[in-house]
Formats: structure tokens, sequence, C-alpha cells
């Protein structure tokens, strides 16, 4: 066990043998720290959480009460294989929220990006990868092998299906299931997901300029109605002189396992 000097440790807390505790950490009341967990500098758990399993927390990340990070995958094929759970810098992982780490089948490695705030009972799954700045709003769920880029907002109470991709700066409305990937800068909502346009108020707040979003809902436009496949809609747009665009064709354009939702 290595525990800072400069780390605060409750009395009542349980840190394991082999946990690595760095400078400035505090580690409240009943929390438990696993033998091959890493709190990096300023890591805060507040009461009762709990870290476990082969897990790395980022500097001045808060895990807040009755959070449980680092516990085995919800796969039935999981054996106990090593695997891992990495969270970047500054995450809040509020209250009952759970995160699991990979699985041997899905590379073996869960990773939360710097900045996530994680609501009361979010969700991350077994082996999903997940970009920095994203909110999951409470007890938005995301299953095994999802994808989500940078900036992206998931709703309340909403799910995303195994595998499926969502494209940096989307933005997924409350209570909506989504089966299936969604173009970056999305806009998707409804009981079963439909994309509905462009989430123009995250475009703004990120400091687009209007020529900017423009060239976005051009596009948009041509991959809802243009001629020829959706794959060639994509094609056609990846020389634009706007790099969101060729984001956006680039995203369609990617292997995936799950189909798209059509632009409407």
């Amino acid at each position: 066990m290595s525990v800072h000097p400069e780390a605060r440790i409750h009395p009542s807390a349980v840190i394991e043998a082999g946990a690595r505790i760095g400078a400035g950490c505090v580690v409240g009341p009943f929390c438990v720290v696993g033998p091959e967990v890493g709190l990096g500098e300023g890591v805060e758990l507040r009461s009762h959480a709990i870290v476990t399993g082969t897990t790395e927390i980022g500097p001045a990340s808060v895990v807040f009460p009755f959070a449980c990070v680092g516990e085995v995958p919800q796969d039935l094929k999981f054996a106990g294989e090593a695997t891992r759970l990495e969270i970047g810098a500054r995450a809040r992982i509020r209250e009952g929220a759970t995160l699991n780490p990979g699985t041997e089948g899905g590379g073996g490695l869960t990773r939360v990006g710097d900045d996530c705030l994680l609501m009361t009972g979010a969700h991350v799954g077994h082996d999903a990868r997940v970009g920095d700045g994203v909110i999951l709003a409470n007890q938005a769920a995301l299953a095994g092998h999802c994808v989500i880029g940078d900036g992206v907002i998931i709703g309340g109470l909403s799910g995303v299906h195994q595998h499926v991709r969502i494209g940096a700066g989307a933005i997924i409305g409350a209570v909506t299931m989504v089966t299936h990937d969604v173009l970056p800068y999305g806009l998707v909502q409804g009981p079963r997901g439909k994309l509905e346009g462009l989430n123009l108020v995250g475009l703004k707040r990120r400091g687009l300029d209007r020529a900017a979003i423009g060239a976005m809902r051009a596009a948009y436009d041509t991959l809802a109605h243009g001629d020829g496949t959706l794959a060639e809609r994509a094609r056609a747009l990846c020389d634009s002189p706007d790099p969101h665009v060729r984001e956006m064709a680039g995203f369609l354009l990617e292997p995936s396992q799950r189909s798209f939702l059509h632009p409407v």
C-alpha cells in the first residue's frame, strides 16, 4: 500500500494492501479502496464510496456517496480475467453511479475521459469508451462496448444499446432509447430515439459562427435528402472545407456494428 503523507484517510475507511493514494487525496468515512486501485492527486472519495478492481482515477476527481467504481462487469461471459477501468481528470461521479471495467472479448479496458459528469445512478458498462466532457444525466445508462464522443450529453433515464457509437457534440433527450449510431452534433429524442436535426444549442455553446453552423445544416440536409445512398451522400461531403462537416461524413463511413439513425 502506498499512501502519500499529504492524503487524509478517515479511520473507518478500508484501504487494502496494494492501493496507491496520491497527494492531497481525501478518503471519507466507510469508503473501500481495493488493492489494485490508483487515486491521482487530489481525488476525493466521499462517505461510503467504493472503488475496486484494477482502476485508475485521474487527478481532482470526486466520487460521491454510494457510487461503485470498478466492480466486475455485468457480462455473463466474464470469467475473472484481468481487465481495467481508467477515469480521467476532474470527473464527477455522483451518488449511486456504477462504472465497470472491460472484458477480454471487448479489449479489456473501459475508459472515461477528462471533465465528465456522471449524475445520480448513471451507468457505464464494460468496454465502453467515453470521451472528454461527457454528461450522463440521472439514471442514464451505457451498455457494453459503446463509444461516446467528446462533449456528448445524454438525458435522464435514457439508455444506449451495446456497440452504439454517438458522435462528438451530440445530444440525447431524456427517456430515449438509442439503438443505432448517432451522427456527430446530432439531436436525438423520443422513446425510440429518432435523429431530428442538429444540436444547434450545443454548436452555439461551442462558439461556432453562423457560417460554420450554416455549412453543417446544409450538410445535414444533403445527408437527409440528397441523391444516392447514405454512404454516397457522405462521401460527397468528405472534401468539404468545413472540418465539422468532414467529421460528420467520416463518422458515417467508419465501420460499425450497428446501423445509423438516418437524418430526416
